[in-house]
């Protein structure tokens, strides 16, 4: 078996060994897009192993034009790859999205959106920015606590349960909606909700479903943390919103052009402008813990194909 790996694994205990064992690996997690399509096109590999938290291209027709194997990826997400092109010409994808007793062993993403919650409610980062230049004074630092607030958490799936619990254990009122599981009022959460977890896989029903309509039926200076993938909300609208007072934050791990032109991000410009945001570059599930079991499990994978 030949493989090619997109992702740094090298920092792990033992995860690249045991990639070797399934056959010959061909390590190139630095590579631009060019160098892994032409790679692709001159050596027969039968995978690719790659996580999306490392890759700033998206493993799409360009790239996969000459690629006739599997796509292994240590990750629910599937974004960074064009499944559509992959099912049209017959290429297996292999991920977490459905290893659900597994990932209930990996709290990390929940962790940390619990973590961006607290962080932008008690202005952490804005306050330890002023003390770096020299100052010390809360006045401008005031936050919120977070007993007694109202969180709706949109997708109660494996992260959104463990939100839910994370943040019912610190004395908020949750409120968890998934049409998928149970009937609940999108519209009155939007209404008494302080803040806004979002928690759903990105498909065609949930691209921009944060947008201007909804931002509009939100409660006046509320917050959200996206932990999920750039394009659930609409990040020009997000902006406007913030801008405007409606919105008083927004606390994200994803941005929605990932794999582009990062230069051109609404989010990240309005950081440059003043705007309440905070932005981690996709660490959810990048925890030393996390990554050593995630990959593990991943490339474990592998036996099905031998």
């Amino acid at each position: 078996m030949r493989i090619l790996c997109l992702t740094p694994i090298k920092h792990l205990d033992g995860v690249f060994e045991y990639l070797k064992s399934f056959g010959r690996v061909d390590y190139l997690p630095d590579s631009p897009a060019n160098v892994i399509r032409d790679a692709i096109s001159i050596l027969n590999y039968d995978v690719i192993f790659c996580n999306p938290n490392k890759q700033n291209y998206k493993l799409d027709e360009y790239i996969l034009k000459q690629f006739n194997g599997t796509i292994l990826t240590a990750s629910t997400g599937l974004n960074h790859i064009d499944i559509n092109y992959c099912e049209q010409r017959d290429i297996k994808v292999l991920s977490h999205k459905n290893d659900t007793r597994f990932l209930n062993d990996l709290p990390s993403t929940a962790e940390l959106a619990f973590g961006l919650m607290s962080s932008m409610l008690r202005n952490i980062p804005s306050g330890f920015d002023d003390v770096k230049k020299g100052n010390w004074d809360y006045d401008s630092h005031m936050g919120h606590q977070l007993k007694g607030k109202t969180i709706g958490i949109i997708g109660y799936g494996r992260l959104g349960k463990m939100m839910t619990n994370y943040c019912y254990a610190f004395g908020m009122n949750t409120l968890p909606y998934d049409p998928y599981k149970f009937d609940a009022d999108f519209e009155l959460l939007l209404k008494i909700s302080d803040v806004i977890s979002l928690h759903v896989h990105a498909n065609d029903e949930t691209r921009h479903m944060i947008d201007k309509k909804v931002l509009g039926k939100m409660k006046n200076n509320s917050y959200i943390v996206n932990t999920s993938r750039g394009e659930i909300v609409n990040e020009h609208d997000i902006v406007e919103a913030l801008r405007s007072g409606k919105l008083k934050g927004y606390a994200t791990d994803v941005i929605e052009d990932e794999y582009g032109n990062r230069e051109n991000s609404p989010i990240l410009n309005g950081i440059k402008e003043g705007l309440n945001i905070i932005v981690t570059p996709h660490v959810g599930g990048m925890t030393w813990e996390g990554q050593q079991k995630a990959y593990m499990w991943s490339i474990s994978k592998l036996k099905e194909l031998k």
